[in-house]
């Protein structure tokens, strides 16, 4: 079994510290979240881009991020992890402006509605309503969809909608450590249960605030791996981490996909874990991986 070096442990270390004990002595979600708005923010320079700007994704909030070139760029829509429940749209700012740097494409970013309040399906159909704002705000553009984690999940459901009520037409998916399954039954979550950041516990969490209704878990709208249909999405970059408790259903969605003749980039990151891609600048193999991630997704939209 893979083990961290020593400067992996420490970034790990680092981010337990100051992450709540989910699914176990915390379990409301307004404590959680005064949890993470008490908590001191370090203060960030956000990496320039050409302009940023909140819109209004017919009801759904989003915020885009134009690149220093965005006349005909092409567009990614960008749904943030945090196990549907968690996170935001500042959230993630650092890493979609460095997003819509490195690829050179307009990112559209989903403020969508968070579990629990708002269980399965509000999320995903947040994302799909800013999907077609996104494809009528930027006619004729090539569009990809991304995401992180819970994002991810989202992300091939956009990817699996798209297909079933015929459109918008996505040129590619990229999804990083995606959060698929809520059976949780395969080894990585029982080997990586704890230590490595996001727990077992956290992700049980997760799950029974997005989806309280247990017929819902084999939705493959919520659940891609619980027998969805595949064929005919399109062309799929999948991220793993050999620590994340996530790991053997990333690896299992990617085959699937390859299985129903997708095209399929797979890279698996041994001794990285769960959320590694956002630590690039505490982590020289972060910051390759999250290049390599940046790069696949230009060439699959085309911008070079």
């Amino acid at each position: 079994m893979t083990r961290p070096g020593p400067e992996v442990r420490a970034v790990i270390d680092r981010a337990t510290a100051s992450f709540p004990p989910l699914g176990t002595e915390m379990t409301d979600i307004a404590e959680v979240r005064a949890f993470f708005a008490s908590r001191p923010v370090p203060p960030v320079t956000p990496l320039p881009v050409a302009r940023v700007r909140d819109e209004d994704a017919d009801g759904v909030p989003v915020r885009v991020y134009d690149p220093r070139h965005y006349e005909d760029a092409p567009v990614i829509v960008f749904c943030h992890g945090g196990g549907f429940a968690l996170c935001g749209l500042d959230s993630h700012d650092d890493f979609c402006r460095r997003t819509a740097d490195a690829t050179g494409a307009v990112v559209v970013a989903v403020d969508y509605r968070r579990a629990p309040e708002h269980p399965f399906p509000a999320a995903p159909e947040d994302a799909y309503t800013a999907l077609l704002w996104t494809a009528k705000t930027f006619p004729d553009r090539r569009l990809a969809v991304a995401g992180d984690s819970s994002g991810a999940n989202l992300a091939t459901v956009l990817a699996l909608t798209a297909r079933d009520r015929r459109g918008p037409a996505i040129a590619c998916q990229s999804l990083y450590y995606p959060m698929l399954d809520p059976a949780r039954s395969r080894p990585s979550h029982r080997e990586n249960a704890q230590g490595y950041f996001i727990t077992a516990d956290h992700l049980r969490w997760y799950w029974d605030s997005y989806l309280p209704d247990p017929a819902d878990r084999t939705d493959p709208y919520a659940a891609p791996l619980a027998g969805a249909d595949l064929s005919g999405l399109p062309p799929a970059h999948v991220v793993t981490a050999g620590l994340d408790p996530l790991r053997d259903e990333g690896l299992a969605y990617a085959a699937a996909l390859a299985a129903a003749g997708v095209p399929v980039r797979a890279h698996h990151y041994a001794g990285m874990f769960h959320g590694f891609l956002s630590m690039a600048g505490a982590l020289p193999e972060a910051a390759a991986a999250r290049d390599t991630a940046f790069g696949v997704l230009r060439r699959g939209l085309g911008a070079g």
